[in-house]
């Protein structure tokens, strides 16, 4: 597995653990500190960016996941699947890094594969497929 798939796959968890309860931004950080040693410096830099980044911009983000998301309040998503969302429209529209569109929604399709269900791994690229067209509204 490659480093930025750990990474993505540890920012998830991390998403999931901030919107599984009243959580702390210090909690935050402590769960983060726990991947510290399964990364590298690297994919732990990009796993906190991906994290930091997220949970900065939750409001936008979920603004645009709710514009495409056609009969489904970002609320009555799974937390799974709306942590993947969250993650893949932050790095889509948000990220410096400016990973390629394609990269991002396969990432994520992967994500939902291992975390979430089959259904849901549809849901998320059909979603994210419309998605993609905010990128060059909002990116930097």
């Amino acid at each position: 597995m490659g480093k930025r798939r750990l990474a993505r796959e540890y920012a998830l968890q991390t998403l999931y653990f901030a919107d599984s309860g009243k959580v702390t931004a210090a909690d935050i950080e402590q769960y983060k500190k726990d991947f510290e040693d399964k990364l590298d410096a690297d994919g732990f830099a990009f796993c906190g960016a991906l994290i930091s980044g997220a949970l900065e911009n939750i409001k936008a983000l979920d603004a645009v996941i709710a514009k495409y998301a056609k009969n489904w309040s970002v609320t009555r998503m799974s937390v799974v699947d709306r942590a993947i969302l969250r993650l893949a429209a932050y790095e889509m529209l948000f990220s410096k890094e400016l990973v390629p569109v394609p990269a991002v929604i396969d990432e994520a399709i992967e994500l939902a594969k291992k975390f979430s269900t089959e259904n849901s791994s549809r849901f998320i690229n059909g979603l994210l497929d419309q998605i993609k067209k905010e990128r060059s509204h909002t990116a930097p």
